[in-house]
């Protein structure tokens, strides 16, 4: 990402968060379905206003699902979550739209998170980034039906234990997180 911020008279490159990679990951999938081509990037809009340009790195179509993937790019900041492989799996469906969490990801365990609990910890604005382009894709290739998401980060289980997740009540894996959409180190 080529957008930075000053910090103490430093330049440091800003990033993504696990959120826009996650949209970016579904938006790909929904994207690979609709057109039959894998994309081998795609431009998300965030709730910051910026508009990144996201590249995916695998895609496969299978029948009326498609799982592609993004690698978070956390820019100068030392997020334990830098380089990770965040998957999408998108299936074609009737009407709506569903998201959940596959393996990697938390689930709620404890009252007053984002999410209720026993859900996915896959935070309101990361859904709402993932609806959007999900609509809009939807929108350009004139379908009418619906999507059912599941993200998944492999290995996630394991990078959670080293963070404050199972003591804030999200358990099993990691949270998609973001308000802006852009990681500021």
């Amino acid at each position: 990402m080529d957008r930075f911020v000053y910090k103490s008279g430093e330049k440091l490159r800003c990033g993504y968060t696990t959120g826009s990679c996650a949209a970016a990951a579904s938006l790909a999938a929904a994207e690979a379905l609709l057109t039959g081509a894998p994309p081998e990037r795609v431009e998300l809009p965030t709730p910051k206003g910026i508009t990144l340009d996201i590249t995916v790195a695998g895609c496969k179509i299978s029948g009326n699902s498609a799982l592609c993937s993004v690698i978070k790019d956390s820019g100068d900041d030392p997020d334990i979550t830098n380089g990770i492989e965040v998957c999408a799996r998108v299936e074609l469906t009737e009407a709506g739209i569903s998201i959940d969490g596959g393996e990697g990801i938390g689930r709620v365990t404890k009252p007053g998170l984002d999410q209720p609990v026993g859900e996915a910890a896959i935070n309101h604005v990361p859904r709402a980034m993932i609806k959007e382009a999900l609509e809009k894709e939807a929108e350009s290739a004139g379908y009418a039906g619906g999507f059912d998401v599941t993200i998944s980060i492999e290995g996630g289980a394991e990078t959670a234990k080293r963070t404050f997740n199972p003591h804030m009540g999200v358990e099993g894996g990691l949270s998609i997180l973001g308000t802006s959409g852009i990681v500021e180190p």
